[in-house]
């Protein structure tokens, strides 16, 4: 004859705060959402490749990159984050965009390094 198992287990509640599944993790109270009152908004940094775009076509004349770092800078639309090179970025973003986007681009290659607001 098989004996029968009479161990009996023990019930044990779980705390009331506590999430199925994570140990000792406490349920977040559930209140109402409430409306955040309307924040000031901030104007939105420009980039530099956007910055660019304002300096040229503000100077009306065709810039080189180190011009337009050094004009983006002196008006606060953009400061390098500290990069050694800030222009040569500058310069391959302005090419990427001629490149991909054609006669839609902001900007026109006038000479050798210099590049002018689109009309």
């Amino acid at each position: 004859m098989a004996k029968k198992n009479t161990t009996k287990l023990k019930v044990v509640a779980a705390p009331a705060d506590a999430t199925p599944g994570k140990k000792g993790a406490k349920a977040k109270a559930t209140t109402p959402a409430k409306a955040k009152p309307a924040a000031e908004a901030k104007p939105k940094k420009l980039s530099a490749i956007d910055a660019a775009a304002k300096v040229l076509g503000e100077a009306g004349q065709p810039m080189n990159c180190k011009e337009m770092i050094e004009a983006m800078a002196a008006k606060g639309y953009w400061t390098s984050p500290g990069g050694k090179t800030p222009h040569s970025t500058l310069y391959s973003a302005i090419l990427r965009e001629c490149a991909t986007k054609g006669k839609d681009a902001r900007f026109t290659k006038t000479e050798r390094g210099k590049f002018a607001a689109k009309a």
